[in-house]
């Protein structure tokens, strides 16, 4: 416990000399942990200002994200195909309009909305449109469901991604804290010290960034709860 505490207040005190405004909105712990979800929502106007193509193998022909997750995607990519899992790219920035067609569809295809934000979130609530956020397949399928999960591939992910910042976001038993139901497909880039911390103590984003909140800003965090 003592080693964790120390490793978290040490990260909390990197984050805070890299962003001096993390006070003014508690979302935005530094650029790559800017938390997105239900409750915090991008505008419909905002794109991230530095999107680049993927140079990785891709489902279609425009996927871009982030430039730094960007270059970390594709090493990502190189050490799973020398260990010889073939990974695709399949969705990464997606637009406010984009995700807000994406939602309608789900919930024309569950039949209800309730059902369809377990699975499509809602415009402006999605990590997609941040640049930072990707979901993955493989050589053989493209389809974002449970297989992936199961597959070598899906399992090489999980058990490495961190190590080219990248995490694992929305786990079954997690819904009670993200919102989403299972997506071994959804990993979403926060940088290698984060990723390394939030892998090892197998954690969701949103728990990790209020602890962080709570060691940075105290009672201040507390009482703007």
């Amino acid at each position: 416990m003592l080693q964790q505490l120390a490793s978290l207040l040490l990260i909390a005190l990197q984050v805070f000399q890299g962003s001096v405004f993390g006070l003014v909105d508690q979302t935005n712990l530094g650029g790559n942990l800017y938390l997105v979800n239900r409750t915090y929502r991008l505008s419909e106007n905002y794109i991230p200002p530095d999107l680049v193509t993927l140079q990785v193998r891709r489902a279609s022909g425009n996927i871009k994200m982030r430039s730094e997750a960007a270059g970390m995607l594709e090493k990502l990519f190189e050490e799973a195909a020398k260990n010889g899992h073939q990974l695709v790219a399949v969705s990464g920035f997606r637009s406010y309009e984009t995700q807000r067609l994406i939602y309608r569809r789900k919930i024309r295809t569950t039949g209800s909305e309730d059902k369809a934000r377990l699975w499509v979130a809602p415009p402006g609530a999605s990590e997609h449109q941040l640049g930072l956020a990707i979901d993955l397949g493989r050589k053989s399928s493209n389809n974002l469901n449970a297989s992936f999960g199961k597959s070598k591939e899906g399992q090489w992910v999980r058990e490495n991604a961190h190590r080219f910042g990248f995490i694992l976001r929305y786990q079954s038993r997690w819904t009670d804290i993200t919102g989403y139901a299972d997506e071994p497909w959804h990993f979403r880039y926060v940088g290698v010290e984060h990723a390394a911390v939030i892998f090892e103590r197998d954690i969701p984003l949103e728990t990790y960034i209020r602890e962080l909140s709570e060691i940075m800003f105290g009672e201040l965090y507390s009482n703007a709860d």
